[in-house]
């Protein structure tokens, strides 16, 4: 009698969103975790501003940031800002809120006027993070580096200032090596740029021999997003085509290279994130995926399908605790994925034990 061959394992299926938040009327563009408060902030097509108690998972207030057709694009926290976040608009603004015990300002503490009406999304200037408390995650896409008069509006009165100086936390990309402010940039050539803020003297293009024709780049389309590691070492990046791109950073040395493509069945990537700990990247997609990768080898861990449209976005809590996307199905889903171990009293112990003897 001929032995039957015994059945493989099944594949783990991938998780469920522990929460979906519903409320908005219009596609959800972005959304960003307060750094130590348990609260989420999204922004959507129609303008409003919406924060979340990702606990109770219920909205604690909404305002309409930005008016008309124009639409919240992008939403950004920081440890930096404190109880303070900036929505940017397609009207041409960047807002400032603050987070009071009943939640958003009826009105922003000031508005600043880019004159930008593009598809760009803001950054926060990203330090470099020895550790997993909480820092500035910076979401990114296409910029334009080069410097344009902006007006600061507070209150009644407005001022004329140079955008390089206000709005060093609002370029693409930006990172801080400790002397100079740097930006990560993809242009809509396709290449992948640094750049020096204070000089504005573009550095390296990736790869290095890049110009306005060349047609051999690893990502054939527009790139838009990129997303720098909690180290500032490297990052991720996605755009139209069906390519995700890892590279490293070194600073020291002025090297901007390329560590692993990851080709995908379907084009476009919308939004890119890594987690703190720099254990774990995602990429929210065109295809209503949410992709989950290992950040550190580029191996794919899991494969989110709860959206039903376009993934805009996809932000990590500082804690690493938990994830959240957002769709144009106007919902934000909220996801735990690889969860950090806690350290056990014995590790502890075992750490103290060999600081001593050192």
């Amino acid at each position: 009698m001929a032995m039957t061959n015994p059945e493989r394992p099944r594949r783990r299926p991938p998780p469920d969103p522990v929460a979906v938040l519903r409320g908005h009327r219009a596609a959800v563009n972005d959304a960003c975790f307060h750094p130590s408060l348990p609260l989420l902030f999204s922004g959507a097509a129609d303008g409003e501003l919406r924060a979340w108690d990702t606990i109770s998972h219920r909205t604690i207030s909404s305002v309409w940031a930005h008016g008309g057709s124009a639409g919240v694009y992008s939403v950004a926290a920081s440890a930096g800002l404190g109880n303070k976040i900036i929505s940017q608009g397609r009207d041409g603004t960047c807002k400032c809120w603050v987070i009071e015990e009943a939640g958003l300002s009826r009105r922003a503490i000031f508005t600043v006027k880019t004159s930008t009406y593009h598809f760009c999304k803001m950054s926060l200037v990203k330090l470099p993070s020895l550790s997993h408390a909480p820092q500035s995650s910076s979401s990114c896409s296409t910029s334009d580096v080069e410097p344009q008069r902006a007006i600061i509006e507070e209150n009644t009165e407005s001022h004329d200032v140079n955008s390089t100086e206000s709005l060093k936390g609002h370029e693409q990309g930006i990172i801080s090596n400790g002397q100079n402010l740097m930006a990560i940039a993809g242009q809509e050539s396709s290449h992948i740029e640094l750049w020096d803020i204070t000089s504005a003297r573009k550095m390296l293009c990736l790869p290095q021999t890049c110009n306005a024709n060349m047609t051999d780049h690893p990502t054939k389309q527009k790139a838009l997003s990129i997303a720098v590691d909690g180290l500032c070492n490297g990052g991720i990046s996605g755009g139209a085509d069906n390519k995700i791109v890892m590279f490293t950073l070194n600073h020291l040395k002025g090297t901007f290279t390329l560590r692993k493509e990851i080709e995908l069945e379907r084009p476009g990537v919308a939004g890119t994130a890594i987690r703190l700990d720099n254990k774990i990247a995602a990429t929210a997609g065109w295809d209503h995926r949410i992709r989950v990768y290992n950040y550190n080898n580029g191996n794919a861990l899991a494969v989110l399908k709860y959206h039903s449209d376009s993934c805009n976005a996809v932000t990590f809590a500082s804690d690493c605790n938990l994830m959240a996307s957002c769709s144009a199905d106007t919902t934000v889903a909220l996801w735990e994925l690889y969860p950090p171990k806690a350290t056990s009293k014995a590790d502890i112990t075992t750490r103290d034990e060999i600081s001593l003897l050192i």
